[in-house]
């Protein structure tokens, strides 16, 4: 009984000091922030995700293996169906055999368990199981093969030059690379979908009535304060990787560290770059996604009136010192004619400085204008005329 005590203290102790957060972690201190900025990762990129733009890499395009970072595309296909209702949230999901004999990280999911769709990509996101991955592929498009060509289509039109998918779980493969660069793309194109930013936010999740916990593999959610997505890969090949996005005081980062050396290098090298990024830039945020900006005049309507809106954020990353002086310009028609769709495009907010644009962000119209019928224009007409009077 007696040893059987020390023994449970003894494991308590190892998982303390496992979780426990490792110096670097703890540190505030701004690394890099004067002088230049070093990383052991073979590619690195810091990008805001506002725009895009990145403010510092280390051979951001060169072609590397990523191992389960290759979810991050698997999981942008999935929520992308979702949105556009190829498939639901509650859908059923029912493993293959083929899912069954994934290697690597995994649900252990047996030929013919079901999950719903919903935890198959928690299972994707939050545990990086590999046999969840290739269930979730085989429900969209009804075989992993069909869905590594989604997969690189979809590199294609993000205009990605210097990435390749074989398969969905980013096991060891020939011919299957990234780079740093065109990695952080796909992770920002993820951030625009509240579903994709909700499960990649989990930190523990119970499948399986408790049975089966799940853990995740980004320890940047506990041990950076902001971090809210990513996701974590390892191999021999692909050595210890890392695409994640923070956000503080309305400034959104993007970082991907790729090919860092020794465990936990990743969470290390990741930090390094987010203090880089925080201690010298700030995010100047002029009008929030959906923000009312005008009221349109509109012609032959059922209404008379149609809001404009962003589409998305108004938000200029500049740096520190440097973020006043923008002047924001609406290029806006004097009135729109119906039929007006539910987020047409209608004009756009360009911000300038000094003269120079910096940003441009579409202007859409909030709701649908249908064109009114021949009798409600003659009345309106005449409604018009007798105020006139």
């Amino acid at each position: 009984m007696f040893a059987r005590k020390i023994l449970s203290t003894l494991l308590i102790c190892l998982f303390t000091l496992a979780c426990a957060l490792p110096a670097w972690a703890v540190k505030e201190k701004e690394e890099g922030t004067s002088g230049g900025l070093d990383t052991t990762a073979e590619s690195a990129v810091l990008m805001e995700a506002h725009t895009g733009k990145v403010l510092w890499a280390k051979n951001p395009g060169k072609k590397l293996p990523m191992a389960s970072v290759t979810k991050i595309m698997t999981l942008l296909l999935a929520v992308e169906a979702v949105e556009q209702g190829k498939v639901g949230l509650k859908d059923r999901v029912v493993a293959s055999e083929n899912a069954w004999e994934m290697g690597g990280s995994q649900i252990y999911l047996e030929p013919g368990e079901e999950f719903s769709f919903e935890e198959m990509l928690i299972a994707v996101a939050v545990g990086s199981a590999n046999d969840a991955s290739v269930a979730v592929a085989e429900h969209i498009l009804g075989s992993e093969e069909a869905f590594v060509e989604a997969m690189n289509r979809r590199a294609r039109q993000l205009g990605l030059r210097h990435t390749h998918f074989v398969n969905c779980t980013g096991l060891p493969a020939r011919d299957h690379y990234t780079s740093a660069y065109d990695m952080a793309v796909i992770l920002r194109e993820c951030l625009k979908y509240p579903l994709f930013r909700r499960i990649s936010s989990i930190y523990e999740y119970d499948l399986r009535g408790g049975k089966f916990k799940l853990w995740n593999t980004n320890k940047l959610l506990k041990w950076y304060e902001g971090v809210d997505a990513g996701k974590t890969g390892w191999t021999n090949e692909a050595k210890y990787c890392l695409a994640s996005s923070a956000e503080r005081d309305g400034l959104r980062l993007i970082v991907v560290v790729l090919g860092t050396p020794e465990p936990k290098s990743h969470f290390r090298e990741s930090i390094k770059l987010y203090k880089y990024g925080f201690a010298r830039y700030k995010a100047v945020n002029i009008y929030p996604e959906g923000a009312k900006v005008k009221a349109l005049p509109v012609s032959k309507g059922e209404v008379d009136k149609l809001d404009v809106v962003t589409a998305e954020g108004v938000t200029v990353v500049a740096p520190k010192g440097e973020d006043r002086g923008f002047k924001t310009h609406l290029e806006l028609p004097s009135y729109v004619t119906a039929p007006v769709t539910r987020g047409q495009q209608l004009g756009c907010c360009v911000v300038k400085k000094d003269g120079q644009e910096v940003l441009r962000v579409p202007l859409v119209a909030r709701y649908e204008v249908k064109k009114a019928g021949l009798l409600q224009q003659i009345k309106k007409v005449f409604t018009r005329l007798h105020g006139v009077r």
